[in-house]
C-alpha cells in the first residue's frame, strides 16, 4: 500500500471514529435533533481527503452507529450524500463556502429528499418527500457553521495546507 493511502486510511479511521464517539453529542432544536460531528467531519474530509474518502467515512460511521443502535438507516443518506457533495464541490473550487453550501445542500435537501423511500419503504414510516429536508437541513447547519470556523482557524494558522500537503498523493 502506498504511504500516501496509508495516511489517508489513518486519518480517515480517526475522522470515523471521532464521529462514532461523539455520536452522542447532539444539539435539541424543535423536533429535531442536531449531530454537528457527522456534517463537521464531511468538510473536514472533504478539505483534507477528498470526496471518495469522505463518503467511506460518512458510510462507516453511519454503518457503526447502526450496528451499536445510536443511528438509524436514515443517516446513511444525509451523511454520504452531503459527504461527496462537498468533497465534489471542494475538489472543483478549493473555497470554503461554496464547500459549506454543498454540504448543506446534499445532506439538508438532497439526503433529506433520499430519505424518503427509505423510511416509507424500508422503515415503513408514513412520509412525503420533504418530511426529512427541514430536520436535515436543521442538523447539517450546526456542523457546517462549526467546520467552517474549524476550517477557518486551521487556515489561518496553515495547519489545513500543512495537513494537504502530508496526505498529498506524489
Amino acid at each position: 500500500m502506498k504511504s500516501e493511502n496509508l495516511k489517508k486510511l489513518v486519518v480517515s479511521g480517526m475522522l470515523t471514529a471521532l464521529i462514532v464517539v461523539l455520536s452522542g453529542f447532539y444539539i435539541p432544536v424543535g423536533a429535531s435533533k442536531c449531530f454537528p460531528i457527522q456534517h463537521m467531519v464531511n468538510i473536514l474530509a472533504a478539505v483534507l481527503l477528498g470526496p471518495w474518502w469522505g463518503v467511506g467515512i460518512a458510510f462507516c460511521a453511519s454503518l457503526i452507529r447502526n450496528l451499536m443502535g445510536t443511528g438509524t438507516l436514515l443517516a446513511f443518506p444525509g451523511s454520504m450524500v452531503g459527504a461527496l457533495v462537498c468533497g465534489l464541490v471542494f475538489d472543483r473550487t478549493k473555497k470554503l463556502l461554496p464547500t459549506c453550501i454543498g454540504e448543506v445542500v446534499g445532506t439538508g435537501v438532497l439526503g433529506g429528499m433520499l430519505a424518503y423511500p427509505l423510511a416509507a419503504f424500508v422503515l415503513g414510516k408514513d412520509a412525503a418527500l420533504f418530511t426529512y429536508v427541514l430536520p436535515f437541513l436543521v442538523s447539517t447547519a450546526g456542523g457546517t457553521i462549526l467546520a467552517a470556523i474549524l476550517v477557518m482557524v486551521l487556515s489561518r494558522t496553515h495547519a489545513i495546507g500543512y495537513l494537504r500537503g502530508l496526505l498529498a498523493n506524489s
